[in-house]
């Protein structure tokens, strides 16, 4: 799988466009402005006790709202959390290793929030999901900080090994190198990109990360809440130390400032890579160039419409997504089961995409087309598994239902991205909106080329608007005659003034008009 990273920076925000296989899988979005970052670590003042929520509202200087604290989210090790950060802010512990630190015991697991904490108390927690709709940033005590190989967990001395490392072999021998060189009460979970790796690689790993513990313990010292104590990668660094694989074919970027951050990140994880780093010095919007925003515009409406035709309704409610298969009209075979089994299939990789491009949150219910044979709901369902696991949010996905539903459930960490695809209608000047223009050439070559391979008339013509005529006999090498190359028919072209932009109509050597539906 070959991937590339897009990175439009501007004067408001870095945009991340994440590209696998030529087509787009995820966006990222950091405004410049905001400050605050899922992993950030702060030092937070409690306003608020909730025992009926059995949680806690705390200060850590979000402006709009206070941040969420649930029991739940506390973790067993809090008493040590509170211990330690309590000692550094009094200077009381005079280093930041845990070798002599004694481990307090844990938690309740059904614990009560006023047990543990009161009002005004100063705590150290991280930012476990951004500001949702009109919910503040929800927070854990559960202090984890991410290296590339690694991840540092304080007050434990327990080793995880990430489960897709498969093999036993490999398993047992990271567990055995990272208990031979951890430092004394820090726990570590061993990350996928860690397979295959030399000890002298999870040894600088883990030396960066206990620097980043000092840090906080720094920052601690006699520190009033609410102070920010650790701040997380921004998306930039992130993305590459969290996705970076031999697969990452090129990275773009119009930004000389980005640009030296890019390369000083992969520097760290692979130095032979850093020429893949490309400066672009283009006069059109980076997007545009590289054909991100026809992606964007074809993949954020209501509907999603795949290369076969067949097309995704996805709403959101309150309460869920609800995700709506539809084969349209341009069926291939006569076999019922055969037909609706193609278009699943075809569905199933789209959504897979949808989920992790729109970062879709929460509970996710999908109407797939109607399949009886059990095998077919079988291999959907596997499909459907084997499709989600480039995506690194947790998710759940259950087998079809009696009624023929999927049902999922997808880890929400941010806001989901909302992009309105929708222009202003050129025909009524605003007053409606229309699909985006700019798939108006796709739409027409994917129905032509369903009007050959179904029908074979032996002449087809194409009557549209005059500017799109326009558009369609410019230059030597126009459209008319790549189309010809590629499907071996000439296309005869007309203009009708009656017609609106996004008009067009296809017609047989009879002139009756060809219904693709």
């Amino acid at each position: 799988m070959e991937k590339e990273l897009i990175i439009n920076s501007n004067q408001q925000e870095i945009q991340l466009a994440l590209i696998e296989d030529n087509k787009l899988v995820e966006l990222h979005n950091q405004p410049l402005k905001n400050n605050l970052i899922v992993g950030d670590i702060y030092l937070g003042k409690i306003t608020k006790l909730l025992p009926g929520l059995n949680a806690a509202f705390v200060n850590i200087g979000y402006p709009k709202k206070d941040a969420f604290l649930h029991y739940t989210d506390l973790g067993p090790q809090l008493k040590s959390l509170v211990k330690y950060t309590d000692g550094a802010i009094s200077k009381a512990l005079t280093t930041h290793e845990l070798k002599s630190f004694e481990i307090e015991p844990e938690i309740q697991k059904k614990g009560k929030i006023s047990q543990v904490l009161r009002k005004g108390q100063t705590l150290l927690v991280q930012v476990l999901k951004e500001p949702i709709s009109t919910k503040g940033p929800r927070l854990c005590c559960e202090i984890t900080i991410a290296g590339r190989y690694v991840v540092l967990t304080p007050f434990s001395n327990v080793i995880a090994v990430s489960k897709k490392i498969v093999g036993d072999g490999e398993r047992v021998r990271l567990r055995r190198l990272m208990e031979s060189i951890r430092p004394m009460n820090f726990g570590f979970i061993v990350r996928t990109a860690a397979e295959g790796k030399k000890v002298a690689e999870l040894y600088d790993d883990i030396t960066e990360l206990v620097e980043k513990w000092k840090q906080i313990y720094q920052q601690l010292h006699q520190a009033n809440a609410p102070v920010k104590c650790l701040s997380e990668l921004n998306k930039t660094k992130s993305l590459i130390r969290d996705f970076w694989n031999e697969s990452f074919s090129r990275v773009v970027v119009n930004d000389r400032k980005v640009e030296e951050e890019v390369i000083s990140e992969i520097r760290k994880v692979a130095p032979k890579k850093t020429d893949i780093v490309k400066y672009y010095k283009g006069h059109k919007p980076i997007f545009d160039q590289f054909g991100i925003t026809r992606q964007i515009k074809s993949s954020f409406g209501k509907t999603a419409t795949m290369h076969s035709g067949a097309y995704l309704v996805i709403e959101k409610t309150e309460a869920m997504y609800v995700v709506d298969v539809n084969s349209g009209h341009k069926m291939v075979s006569n076999d019922q089961e055969e037909n609706a089994i193609r278009v699943n299939m075809e569905s199933a990789a789209e959504i897979a995409r949808q989920l992790r491009l729109r970062d879709i949150g929460g509970i996710i219910i999908i109407d797939f087309i109607d399949v009886r044979k059990n095998e077919n709901k079988v291999k959907l369902y596997q499909s459907m598994k084997k499709l989600m696991e480039t995506d690194n949010a947790k998710h759940t996905i259950l087998p079809l239902s009696k009624f023929g539903l999927m049902q999922i459930t997808r880890e929400r960490v941010r806001p989901a991205i909302a992009i309105s695809t929708a222009e202003h209608c050129p025909v009524c000047d605003g007053s409606g909106k229309i699909n985006p223009s700019i798939l108006l050439v796709d739409n027409i070559k994917r129905d032509l080329e369903f009007i050959i391979k179904s029908q074979s008339p032996d002449k087809i013509s194409l009557t549209v608007h005059p500017f799109i005529y326009a558009y369609f006999k410019k230059g030597m090498w126009n459209l008319l005659m790549q189309w010809r190359k590629e499907f071996g028919k000439w296309l005869r072209l007309h203009q009708d003034n009656s017609y609106h932009m996004m008009q067009y109509k296809f017609y047989d050597d009879n002139d009756e008009e060809i219904r693709l539906s």
